[in-house]
Protein backbone atom coordinates (compact mmCIF):
# COMPACT_ATOMS: atom_id res chain seq x y z
CA UNK A 1 0.00 0.00 0.00
CA UNK A 2 1.74 3.49 -1.25
CA UNK A 3 0.98 6.09 1.29
CA UNK A 4 -1.04 9.00 0.25
CA UNK A 5 1.30 12.09 1.46
CA UNK A 6 4.40 9.74 -0.62
CA UNK A 7 2.04 9.49 -3.30
CA UNK A 8 1.44 13.49 -3.98
CA UNK A 9 5.11 14.07 -3.72
CA UNK A 10 6.20 11.28 -6.00
CA UNK A 11 5.87 10.57 -9.70
CA UNK A 12 7.59 7.27 -11.62
CA UNK A 13 8.19 6.08 -15.03
CA UNK A 14 8.23 2.35 -16.94
CA UNK A 15 10.02 0.97 -19.14
CA UNK A 16 8.70 -2.26 -19.78
CA UNK A 17 10.83 -4.26 -22.87
CA UNK A 18 14.27 -2.72 -22.39
CA UNK A 19 16.94 -4.82 -24.67
CA UNK A 20 19.61 -4.95 -22.19
CA UNK A 21 20.25 -7.99 -19.57
CA UNK A 22 19.32 -6.79 -15.57
CA UNK A 23 22.95 -7.20 -14.93
CA UNK A 24 23.96 -4.19 -17.13
CA UNK A 25 20.82 -1.80 -16.84
CA UNK A 26 21.69 -1.99 -13.39
CA UNK A 27 24.87 -0.87 -13.58
CA UNK A 28 23.94 2.36 -15.23
CA UNK A 29 21.04 2.51 -12.25
CA UNK A 30 23.06 1.94 -9.66
CA UNK A 31 25.02 5.54 -10.55
CA UNK A 32 21.61 7.58 -10.04
CA UNK A 33 20.12 6.38 -7.25
CA UNK A 34 19.53 8.49 -4.50
CA UNK A 35 21.05 11.64 -6.76
CA UNK A 36 19.40 14.72 -7.49
CA UNK A 37 17.79 14.30 -10.95
CA UNK A 38 19.63 17.15 -12.56
CA UNK A 39 22.97 15.28 -11.47
CA UNK A 40 21.59 12.08 -12.85
CA UNK A 41 20.65 13.33 -16.52
CA UNK A 42 24.21 14.44 -16.12
CA UNK A 43 25.59 11.52 -15.74
CA UNK A 44 23.14 9.62 -17.93
CA UNK A 45 24.20 11.58 -20.71
CA UNK A 46 28.00 11.39 -20.46
CA UNK A 47 27.85 7.69 -19.78
CA UNK A 48 29.61 5.78 -22.47
CA UNK A 49 26.86 2.93 -22.03
CA UNK A 50 24.21 2.21 -24.79
CA UNK A 51 21.63 1.44 -21.72
CA UNK A 52 22.38 4.91 -19.93
CA UNK A 53 20.36 6.35 -23.29
CA UNK A 54 17.53 4.63 -22.96
CA UNK A 55 17.98 4.93 -18.57
CA UNK A 56 17.73 8.92 -19.43
CA UNK A 57 15.00 8.58 -21.97
CA UNK A 58 12.87 7.18 -19.15
CA UNK A 59 13.85 9.45 -16.48
CA UNK A 60 12.79 12.50 -18.58
CA UNK A 61 9.88 10.58 -18.77
CA UNK A 62 9.46 10.27 -15.05
CA UNK A 63 10.36 13.86 -14.80
CA UNK A 64 7.72 15.09 -17.29
CA UNK A 65 5.21 12.97 -15.03
CA UNK A 66 6.27 15.19 -12.36
CA UNK A 67 5.66 18.42 -13.87
CA UNK A 68 2.61 17.78 -15.43
CA UNK A 69 0.43 15.30 -13.89
CA UNK A 70 1.59 16.32 -10.07
CA UNK A 71 2.60 19.54 -10.24
CA UNK A 72 5.75 18.89 -8.50
CA UNK A 73 9.43 21.06 -8.72
CA UNK A 74 11.57 20.15 -10.91
CA UNK A 75 14.99 21.29 -8.64
CA UNK A 76 13.39 19.56 -5.77
CA UNK A 77 12.90 15.87 -7.28
CA UNK A 78 15.54 13.60 -6.52
CA UNK A 79 15.46 9.65 -7.72
CA UNK A 80 14.52 7.82 -4.78
CA UNK A 81 13.71 4.44 -6.46
CA UNK A 82 15.88 3.02 -9.67
CA UNK A 83 14.86 -0.35 -10.32
CA UNK A 84 15.56 -2.99 -12.94
CA UNK A 85 13.47 -6.62 -13.20
CA UNK A 86 13.14 -9.52 -15.88
CA UNK A 87 11.17 -8.96 -18.71
CA UNK A 88 10.79 -11.68 -21.82
CA UNK A 89 13.90 -13.96 -23.22
CA UNK A 90 13.90 -14.65 -26.88
CA UNK A 91 15.56 -18.02 -27.34
CA UNK A 92 17.36 -18.74 -30.21
CA UNK A 93 19.66 -21.68 -31.14
CA UNK A 94 22.94 -21.79 -33.36
CA UNK A 95 23.94 -25.30 -34.91
CA UNK A 96 26.88 -26.91 -33.28
CA UNK A 97 28.99 -30.08 -34.12
CA UNK A 98 27.37 -33.57 -34.37
CA UNK A 99 23.82 -32.26 -34.93
CA UNK A 100 23.66 -30.46 -32.04
CA UNK A 101 22.03 -26.87 -30.72
CA UNK A 102 23.77 -24.30 -28.94
CA UNK A 103 21.14 -22.40 -26.86
CA UNK A 104 21.26 -18.56 -27.06
CA UNK A 105 19.29 -16.45 -24.37
CA UNK A 106 18.40 -12.67 -25.43
CA UNK A 107 17.15 -11.38 -22.26
CA UNK A 108 14.81 -7.76 -21.92
CA UNK A 109 14.65 -5.76 -19.14
CA UNK A 110 11.81 -3.85 -16.93
CA UNK A 111 12.96 -0.06 -15.62
CA UNK A 112 11.25 1.47 -13.10
CA UNK A 113 12.39 5.17 -11.98
CA UNK A 114 10.52 6.63 -8.99
CA UNK A 115 11.50 10.49 -8.11
CA UNK A 116 10.18 12.04 -4.60
CA UNK A 117 9.73 15.91 -4.33
CA UNK A 118 12.44 17.10 -0.99
CA UNK A 119 12.77 20.12 0.53
CA UNK A 120 15.95 21.82 0.25
CA UNK A 121 16.10 22.70 3.71
CA UNK A 122 15.62 18.88 5.00
CA UNK A 123 19.39 18.27 2.78
CA UNK A 124 21.06 20.91 4.93
CA UNK A 125 20.00 19.50 7.86
CA UNK A 126 20.79 15.75 7.69
CA UNK A 127 24.22 17.09 6.63
CA UNK A 128 24.73 19.28 9.59
CA UNK A 129 23.75 16.20 11.46
CA UNK A 130 26.00 14.02 9.58
CA UNK A 131 28.47 16.28 10.21
CA UNK A 132 27.93 16.89 13.92
CA UNK A 133 28.16 12.98 14.30
CA UNK A 134 31.44 12.52 13.00
CA UNK A 135 33.03 15.50 15.42
CA UNK A 136 31.69 13.79 18.10
CA UNK A 137 32.76 9.92 16.39
CA UNK A 138 36.65 11.68 16.33
CA UNK A 139 36.25 13.93 19.86
CA UNK A 140 37.72 16.86 18.26
CA UNK A 141 36.19 19.43 16.17
CA UNK A 142 38.08 20.25 13.18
Amino acid sequence: MVDKELNNTSAHAIGKTIKSSQQKANLVLKSIRGLPVENAVNILQFSRRRVANIVLKILKSAISNAENNHQLDIDKLYVKEATVGKSMVLKRFRPRARGRAGKILKPFSRIKIQLVEKAIKEKITKENTKNEKREVENGTKN
